[in-house]
């Protein structure tokens, strides 16, 4: 009866003092980690096999070793036909040429990328357009640096990348301001949004004010126009993946975004030496997205001479050795110390599953694949066997 009586007497515990397995926050943001993998596979994981196995077919060392061997570039064929690149030049004519080995190369790679493409579903069909923006960029800034230069547009229209043509490409050369470009060419374009970005970032001056603006599509203003594009690129891209794709893609895509436009910055610090780019110029076509990005970009901004920008650097391990051996006249040192950043990144992509990113990184894996195949068909064309090593090595 008295152990009745304190049963009785003894207060209920709260429901919230109750012992769980683990806190309530937890376990929720574990179902739904759970069940955006599930979702994922539902809408994206027959894509992400495919280009899963798109990826197993990226040339390996063994592969590189047999087409050093290779005497001509016609002897490159016959390696390549035992690759993933199966008989994709036959019918070529011989002796076959290094231009037409990188456009067929070119071919397998937008033939694989818009078989993806076509069958992604929202927001992995916007993402895909989002990686053909930067070669619509490029192939307009080809267009209209060729057209200030007398080149016939035929003859552009055929060294434009095919994942960047659009409407209207060919137009391009016809404009000769940066608003004419706009109204004329880019309105309805894609990257459209962006040049009203750069039209506002360099508006025309007032009484009295240095800076020209980008109205005349002048040499240097040409380079301010694609700096600037890009840069609005980079920044609309970064957002889209941190607002509206999962946390597993901005967790990869940031990390790539931020190189790509790290570099940009540090090219256009290199590029605007002994040029009219003022301090506050640079600043405006740095991007506001990287490692470099505040305090690193606000040094580059100072710098007049390679060393400055060695010492700029100096802080950021990924970036330390890039200028470390490479002059004012050895660019293709730095963009090699790029791409061998960039391969790592896209290469360390695969080891997640269930994020977009890896859509991204093989695209640029397997064009990087073909700037060593063509530059080792350029070594062996031009006998210049001494530097057939100096690609970029993807898969040991």
């Amino acid at each position: 009866a008295n152990a009745c009586r304190q049963r009785e007497c003894r207060s209920p515990s709260p429901p919230f003092a109750r012992v769980r397995p683990f806190p309530l926050c937890e376990a929720a943001q574990f179902r739904h980690n759970m069940a955006s993998m599930g979702y994922f596979n539902v809408d994206n994981g027959y894509l992400e096999a495919m280009v899963r196995g798109y990826r197993s077919g990226i040339l390996q060392a063994a592969d590189y070793a047999n087409l050093q061997q290779c005497d001509t570039v016609d002897d490159m064929k016959m390696q390549l036909q035992g690759t993933d690149y199966g008989n994709f030049l036959q019918g070529e004519p011989s002796p076959l040429s290094t231009t037409t080995l990188a456009q067929r190369c070119t071919e397998k790679l937008v033939d694989e990328f818009n078989h993806l493409k076509v069958q992604a579903v929202e927001p992995l069909g916007t993402f895909m357009e989002y990686i053909t923006y930067g070669y619509m960029i490029d192939n307009l800034m080809l267009i209209i640096t060729g057209a200030l230069h007398d080149r016939d547009t035929a003859e552009l229209m055929a060294k434009c990348h095919p994942l960047g043509l659009f409407d209207g490409l060919s137009a391009a050369s016809i404009p000769n301001t940066a608003k004419d470009l706009y109204e004329m060419v880019l309105i309805e374009t894609p990257i459209g949004p962006y040049f009203t970005d750069v039209l506002a970032l360099w508006k025309s001056p007032q009484v009295g004010e240095r800076q020209p603006g980008v109205e005349d599509l002048d040499e240097l203003n040409i380079e301010i126009i694609r700096n600037s594009l890009y840069k609005a690129y980079l920044e609309d891209f970064y957002d889209f993946c941190k607002n509206k794709c999962s946390n597993e893609t901005f967790e990869v895509m940031a990390g790539i975004l931020e190189l790509e436009a790290d570099r940009r910055a540090i090219n256009i610090t290199v590029n605007s030496f002994d040029t009219e780019l003022s301090r506050d110029d640079k600043f405006k076509l740095y991007p506001s997205i990287g490692q470099l990005h505040p305090e690193g970009t606000a040094r580059l901004a100072l710098c007049q001479d390679v060393d400055g920008v060695r010492a700029a650097l100096d802080p950021y391990q990924d970036y330390r050795g890039v200028l470390a051996e490479a002059g004012v006249g050895e660019e293709k040192s730095v963009e090699n110390a790029f791409f061998e950043l960039e391969v790592q990144m896209n290469k360390d992509a695969f080891e997640q599953q269930f994020h977009f990113g890896l859509f991204w990184a093989y695209v640029k894996l397997r064009e990087q694949e073909v700037r060593n195949i063509v530059w080792i068909a350029e070594c062996i064309s031009q006998d210049q066997r001494h530097q057939l090593s100096q690609y970029v090595s993807i898969f040991q």
